[in-house]
């Protein structure tokens, strides 16, 4: 906490750093980020762009040892894939002036299983747990944070200055563990974005929910993906998008 010239307590800064990434020598990415689980930032980035599909295509992972910054190797197959993309790269509805690349609607991967809703009571629980574990919530008030739950137990947790960031972190959790987050829900604290509901098809996630709401762009990629939207999600009337 920091003490006003009026001796009022006020909440303390919360910290931002860029961190830069760079895949099999090219430069693919800066972040504007809260600089903690960086190397889970770094792998769930490398995943939801389609650089990795598991920890075993991450052949090396070495941060700088001067500036915040890392390297990534990956198959080189997979990185001409990515690269030989049509995408568009687009100022994203984040905190700041964050970029991100994203594709067309035909390029959503689409669920094999129909999600179901879930248990709206039960995930009104899981959000408190998420706000109870938020220490830097509690310290700046200015943090966002997302999890993975399999609908009864938080699994992964993250906060950061930039909700998909966030989300990321928790990706990235999963796949350094050697685990997918295949089927699972993911919570986030802020509005689901277009770039936030592509994160979550790609990695196959089957429910998104937010105390807030979706943007339209989510809930059309959620419709091609086959995934649940639920906004609203601590209020007594949740809304929920179904595919």
């Amino acid at each position: 906490m920091t003490r006003l010239l009026d001796g009022a307590l006020s909440l303390d800064a919360v910290d931002e750093v860029p961190v830069w990434l760079e895949v099999n020598g090219q430069p693919a990415v800066t972040w504007m980020c809260t600089p903690d689980q960086l190397p889970e930032l770094v792998v769930g980035w490398c995943f939801g762009e389609g650089y990795i599909d598991s920890r075993a295509d991450l052949l090396t992972l070495r941060p700088c040892a001067k500036e915040p910054g890392f390297w990534v190797t990956v198959p080189p197959a997979r990185f001409e894939t990515v690269e030989g993309q049509e995408r568009r790269r687009v100022l994203a509805s984040g905190c700041g002036a964050v970029t991100t690349i994203l594709g067309s609607l035909s390029t959503v991967p689409r669920r094999s299983t129909r999600p179901t809703v879930p248990d709206l009571a039960r995930t009104r629980l899981l959000f408190k747990e998420l706000f109870a574990l938020g220490e830097r919530y509690k310290t700046t008030g200015g943090i966002h944070a997302a999890a993975l739950t399999d609908g009864e137990t938080l699994l992964v947790h993250a906060e950061d200055i930039g909700r998909h960031n966030a989300v990321d972190k928790v990706i990235g959790q999963r796949i350094l563990a050697g685990e997918r987050p295949d089927d699972l829900v993911m919570l986030v604290t802020g509005r689901i974005s277009g770039e936030l509901a592509f994160k979550a098809a790609r990695a196959r996630i089957s429910v998104v929910a937010t105390p807030s709401v979706p943007s339209t762009i989510a809930v059309e990629i959620a419709k091609a993906a086959g995934m649940v939207l639920v906004g609203r999600a601590v209020s007594g009337a949740p809304q929920v998008w179904e595919p």
